[in-house]
């Protein structure tokens, strides 16, 4: 349990909402386009949790920009069928909120993406801040994602916890001095995140409640 912790940051996709169907499908689509039959499902989870711009880069450094047009189209079109509600999300982060807590979101989704999928899930009256890709020049792991947030939150981070399902995010909460929570339904499994030795890891989001002793 812990009293001290007044500000909560959460990553968006895999953590918030459930987009994995989308983005695998997205990744899936765009590749399909431009390399038939070259990748499968396995091939782009470890496109999870990257910047786009990161993720084609491994791909094909000169067809980037226009592989990003393509993945954009698609995922907006199919968003609001594909994008699915983690258990227990609504109701843990409704009583954050009611409890009083600060809430940001940090992810590397475009703003303008980020606030469809909250709204979609009706999530976004809860949350004071929202630092999205177009907000930095850097993205997690580096910690300016995370003290972008905090200055406008007006919190410290000592008094913050930021939660991810991503490597990214437990390392941007331990550089930017925040303590981090993983998520055991990442898609890629509680081992994964377990390994970047996050200091809590919570099995559902309720129990998000249980180490805030709320």
């Amino acid at each position: 349990m812990n009293n001290k912790i007044t500000t909560i940051l959460f990553d968006l996709d895999g953590t918030l909402i459930d987009t994995n169907e989308l983005i695998i499908s997205t990744y899936l689509h765009t590749l399909e386009k431009y390399y038939p039959s070259k990748y499968q499902r396995e091939d782009v989870l470890p496109f999870m949790g990257p910047t786009l711009q990161e993720a084609f880069s491994t791909v094909d450094p000169d067809r980037v920009e226009e592989m990003i047009v393509e993945y954009r189209a698609f995922n907006l079109a199919n968003h609001d069928a594909l994008v699915r509600e983690f258990e227990g999300v609504f109701d843990t982060v409704q009583t954050l909120f009611e409890k009083g807590y600060k809430l940001g979101i940090v992810t590397t989704k475009r703003h303008d993406v980020a606030l469809k999928g909250l709204r979609l899930m009706n999530l976004d009256s809860f949350f004071e801040v929202i630092v999205a890709l177009d907000h930095v020049t850097k993205v997690k792991p580096d910690p300016e994602p995370i003290l972008h947030a905090l200055e406008q939150l007006d919190a410290a981070p000592e008094e913050t916890l930021m939660v991810g399902d991503n490597y990214h995010d437990i390392l941007a909460g331990k550089n930017a001095g925040t303590l981090s929570a993983g998520v055991a339904w990442s898609i890629k499994g509680r081992d994964y995140i377990a390994k970047y030795e996050p200091d809590y890891i919570l099995e559902k989001m309720a129990d998000l409640l249980t180490v805030l002793g709320v």
